[in-house]
């Protein structure tokens, strides 16, 4: 179990300094948030590759992981390349100057290593243990894996959709999913932690990796997903304040009435 976690802290040590260095070599820290969704393939590979853990569940774990990665990698890079450096990077740069390489090093790049790390224990936890084959609670774990993964993929396809059409500038996205989460995209974000913590939980030792998935649900919900987005939301767009009265801000549920 040690030498899966040391080894995902290397691997993930290399990965985040490397990006930071290209980085700074090309003025953009954003890309920080493609390499987001790599770093926990890369986790879950050297996690199949060093544990000694159960073969279907150590397949079951890094298969998940990297459709769930290189999913979010590939939308992210699609969706940002070509438009600068994100708002909050350049404010951040903006406000330290030439110090912003060696800040951004250890408050963009480390503290994201760092929640990479911890996000990824089931991940880590559920391949380091041999324990006996797939059971209920790792069914149950791809039950709500695979809710996650819907909600993500029809929600980024919706607001996609949404976001192309000249006559919804400046408008709410209130459809489809969005009509009712505010974010169905971060509400299945979550759900896929929570089910792959559901399966390293099986191994007993895993079930520490069920922290991993509270602390992606805290971030989500409480820092960087929805009370961060929607801080900007409701002075770009006109009718969110309605929005947020009759809709869920995570849970899906029927909207509340006018």
């Amino acid at each position: 179990m040690g030498d899966v976690m040391l080894a995902s802290a290397v691997a993930i040590l290399i990965l985040m300094v490397s990006t930071w260095i290209v980085s700074v070599i090309i003025h953009n820290a954003s890309i920080v948030d493609i390499v987001w969704g790599l770093g926990f393939v890369v986790v879950a590979w050297v996690g199949r590759i060093v544990g000694d853990g159960n073969d279907a569940r150590q397949w079951l774990i890094t298969l998940l992981t990297t459709l769930w990665g290189l999913r979010l990698a590939g939308y992210l890079a699609w969706r940002n390349t070509g438009h600068g450096e994100d708002f909050r990077y350049r404010s951040m740069r903006k406000r330290w100057g030439s110090r912003f390489p060696v800040v951004s090093l250890v408050t963009v790049f480390g503290l994201q290593g760092t929640l990479m790390w911890i996000v990824s224990l089931g991940v880590q936890l559920g391949q380091a243990d041999a324990t006996p084959d797939l059971g209920v609670l790792a069914l149950i774990g791809v039950l709500v894996y695979a809710v996650g993964l819907f909600f993500e993929v029809i929600g980024d396809a919706q607001l996609t959709k949404f976001k192309a059409d000249p006559n919804s500038a400046g408008k709410v996205m209130d459809k489809g999913l969005w009509r009712y989460t505010r974010h169905p995209n971060y509400f299945g974000d979550a759900c896929v932690w929570w089910g792959l913590a559901l399966i390293a939980a099986e191994t007993g030792g895993g079930a520490w990796g069920l922290i991993g998935a509270a602390v992606m649900s805290f971030f989500l919900r409480r820092v960087s997903g929805v009370t961060m987005l929607e801080r900007s939301l409701k002075k770009r767009r006109e009718g969110y304040a309605e929005y947020i009265a009759r809709t869920s801000p995570f849970l899906p549920r029927p909207p509340k009435r006018s």
